[in-house]
């Protein structure tokens, strides 16, 4: 189970650029997997599936800052590996500043979710790598903001918030703008698609990956599974 744990968590978002040394100066950020906190209201396959992803979305929201990259995800799964972190396990910040270290990225980002029958909340951490301490706790603690609907935008708010205790420019606005625009069906649909790439089912990770694409046509995150799982 830890080998296709770890498989998944490279498949959510731990998402790959060009190494933090050398030429890229930017700051980079490693996005570690998120704890379902305590969900109702959907079927458990669906939190299961967002465990995936919520921090995989997130990370493709962080990556549209000019300032920000994603650290490297071959470096962020055997960071993962060699802390022997387990499924579902809450990772500490002085966990999440080792995994960063390992993986050249000046920052972790880990974190949470719940959903309470609609009412759906995200607490992420952003953690400093160089002392383990944690930079800023953010969430979607708007109360017009907190309905399962309203799950990209979320995402995008808890995203910019990030980018903001970075003490980083906000994101661009139209990449605030598209990230805000995905529905949440295609989320659930693109996160199942997720999840069942990690359990190796490339038939329901196909079907998946399409209905986020029925749900969204322009869902590039959706079409780049769908590719990958058709080319594996």
């Amino acid at each position: 189970m830890g080998r296709s744990w770890l498989r998944a968590c490279a498949l959510a978002g731990l998402l790959a650029a060009s190494p933090l040394h050398g030429q890229d100066a930017r700051s980079a950020v490693a996005v570690l997997p998120f704890e379902n906190s305590g969900s109702y209201g959907q079927d458990k396959e669906i939190f299961q599936a967002l465990e995936l992803g919520i921090p995989a979305t997130l990370a493709e929201v962080l990556a549209t800052h000019p300032g920000l990259r994603v650290a490297d995800a071959d470096r962020v799964r055997q960071a993962l590996k060699s802390q022997g972190l387990k499924p579902s396990q809450r990772v500490d910040a002085a966990t999440a500043a080792q995994v960063a270290k390992a993986a050249s990225a000046r920052y972790a980002v880990t974190g949470s979710f719940a959903d309470f029958y609609g009412k759906f909340r995200i607490s992420a951490r952003l953690v400093d790598a160089d002392n383990g301490q944690i930079v800023k706790v953010v969430s979607n603690d708007d109360p017009k903001l907190q309905d399962r609907g309203q799950l990209a935008a979320i995402i995008q708010t808890v995203a910019q918030k990030l980018v903001a205790a970075a003490g980083l420019p906000p994101l661009p606005g139209d990449a605030a703008a598209r990230a805000s625009a995905v529905p949440t069906d295609a989320i659930n649909q693109y996160s199942r698609g997720l999840l069942f790439e990690s359990r190796g089912d490339k038939a329901q990770a196909t079907e998946s990956f399409r209905r986020a694409l029925t749900a969204y046509p322009g869902y590039t995150q959706a079409r780049d599974g769908l590719q990958r799982v058709r080319g594996s």
